[in-house]
C-alpha cells in the first residue's frame, strides 16, 4: 500500500466522484495531495474527510490560469515539491442537440474541460521541464474518439482533451515528463446521476438506466488505474492512452447481467435525475 510513498500530487475537481475516489486512493498508497473544488464547503470536507496532516485544500475555477499557479503554489509551500497533476474536473453539459442549447451553457462544458485542461497541463508540465520531471494525467471520456449526437459540448470537449495529451506527450518525450491519457468509462458519480436535458429529449435518456446497470463501475476502480499511471510502473514512459471499459470489461457486464437474471435476483436500483432546460430552439423533427 505504498505505491505513492512521499509522492506530491494535485488532483483538480476532487472533492466527489472520481477526484475523490483518486485523491483517496493517493492517499492510501502514501501521497500527499492537493484536492479542489469551486465550492469552499466541498473542500473542507474533502480535507476533513481524507485527513488535514496528509491533503490540502485549495478553492479553485479551473477555466482560470490563476487557480491552477494557486495550486501549484500550495503544493510547493505545504509539501515541498509537486510529483503527479491530474487534470480531473469536467462538465458534461446538457443533453440535446447542439441549436437548442444555450450559448452559456454549451460554452460553460467547453472552459472547464478545455480551458481547465490547457491550464492545468502547461501549469504541470512547465515545472516539471524545469524542476526534474513529474506524471501529468488528463481524463478523457465519451467522444474522445469521434462525435456523438446530443453530446457534442462535453464529447467534442474530450475529442480535444485526447488529441492535446497525446501531442503534448510527443513534444516532451525525452524530459522526464511522463504525459498520460486515462478514460474511466461509466461510473456512479453525481456526473451521470444528475443530467440536465432538452424538454422534448429527457425520454431518449431511459436507456442510459439500462447501460449504467451493465457497465457503470464504482469510482474505486478506476482510481486504481489512475494510481498506477501515477506510480513508478510508468516510470521512463510517456503517451500512454488507457480505456477502462474494454470490450472484455462490456462482455464481463453483460455476463453478470445475464447470471442475475437466471439467478432471479433483484435488478439493481439506479436513479437518474433528469432536469429539463427551455430549448432556443424546438426541433421537433426526429433527425433522419
Amino acid at each position: 500500500m505504498d505505491r505513492l510513498q512521499g509522492r506530491i500530487a494535485v488532483v483538480t475537481g476532487s472533492t466527489r466522484g472520481l477526484g475523490f475516489a483518486i485523491a483517496k486512493a493517493f492517499v492510501r498508497e502514501g501521497a500527499h495531495v492537493v484536492v479542489s473544488s469551486r465550492r469552499p464547503e466541498a473542500v473542507d470536507d474533502a480535507v476533513a474527510t481524507l485527513g488535514p496532516d496528509l491533503v490540502e485544500g485549495v478553492v479553485a475555477d479551473v477555466t482560470r490560469k490563476e487557480a491552477h499557479e494557486a495550486l501549484l503554489a500550495t503544493a510547493l509551500e505545504r509539501f515541498g515539491r509537486l510529483d503527479v497533476w491530474v487534470n480531473n474536473a469536467g462538465l458534461s453539459g446538457t443533453y440535446g442537440p447542439t441549436p437548442a442549447i444555450r450559448d452559456e451553457d454549451f460554452l460553460r462544458v467547453l472552459d472547464t474541460n478545455v480551458r481547465g485542461v490547457y491550464f492545468g497541463s502547461t501549469v504541470a508540465s512547465r515545472h516539471f521541464l524545469t524542476h526534474g520531471g513529474g506524471k501529468l494525467i488528463n481524463i478523457l471520456g465519451r467522444g474522445e474518439r469521434g462525435p456523438v449526437a446530443n453530446q457534442n459540448a462535453y464529447a467534442s470537449s474530450k475529442t480535444w482533451v485526447r488529441s492535446f495529451t497525446l501531442a503534448l506527450a510527443r513534444e516532451t518525450r525525452g524530459h522526464d515528463v511522463g504525459v498520460f491519457a486515462f478514460n474511466p468509462g461509466l461510473m456512479l458519480t453525481d456526473l451521470v446521476g444528475e443530467v440536465r436535458a432538452v424538454r422534448g429529449y429527457e425520454a431518449r435518456l431511459d436507456p442510459f438506466v439500462t447501460i449504467l446497470r451493465l457497465w457503470a463501475e464504482d469510482p474505486a476502480v478506476p482510481a486504481e488505474v489512475v494510481v498506477g499511471l501515477a506510480s513508478s510502473a510508468t516510470d521512463g514512459k510517456t503517451g500512454i492512452a488507457r480505456n477502462l471499459l474494454t470490450p472484455r470489461r462490456m462482455l464481463s457486464g453483460l455476463l453478470r447481467d445475464l447470471g442475475r437474471r437466471l439467478r432471479r435476483e433483484p435488478v439493481p436500483a439506479i436513479a437518474l435525475h433528469v432536469e429539463s432546460a427551455d430549448p432556443v430552439v424546438v426541433m421537433d423533427r426526429a433527425p433522419r
